[in-house]
């Protein structure tokens, strides 16, 4: 983790999650640079509802790809999530917890704090 990444709260950015390993970087938090184009940015909680959404729109995060060392993802597991996805999943009323102190400042460019607030799991 970058010692210098905050999080929406302006401290220092918590791990997300290291079983799965998630991340733009797989280093276990929501960093982001200006190659991470989807700004996977968000900490969410993943629940059935978000996975059924994600898989309903092109993004099957719940089946196994061992070919990317990719279990797939379980509802109750963390894992570092595009913000405009999450925006998407917002309207389409699928949106999941969020764990703010492990969720990037750069998600404010995206998604108001309030709003935010609102999901904090």
């Amino acid at each position: 983790m970058e010692e210098n990444s905050l999080n929406v709260y302006g401290e220092q950015l918590r791990s997300c999650s290291i079983n799965p390993l998630t991340g733009f970087f797989r280093d276990g938090c929501c960093n982001t640079s200006f190659e991470d184009t989807g700004v996977h940015t968000v900490c969410i909680q993943v629940t059935q509802r978000f996975l059924e959404y994600s898989k309903a729109v092109g993004n099957d995060l719940s089946t196994p790809m061992p070919q990317y060392n990719f279990k797939g993802l379980r509802p109750g597991d963390h894992w570092c999530l595009c913000a405009g996805r999450w925006v998407e999943a917002y309207q389409a009323g699928a949106a999941p917890k969020i764990f703010l102190e492990a969720t990037h400042e750069e998600t404010l460019a995206i998604i108001p704090l309030n709003l935010l607030e609102k999901f904090k799991a």
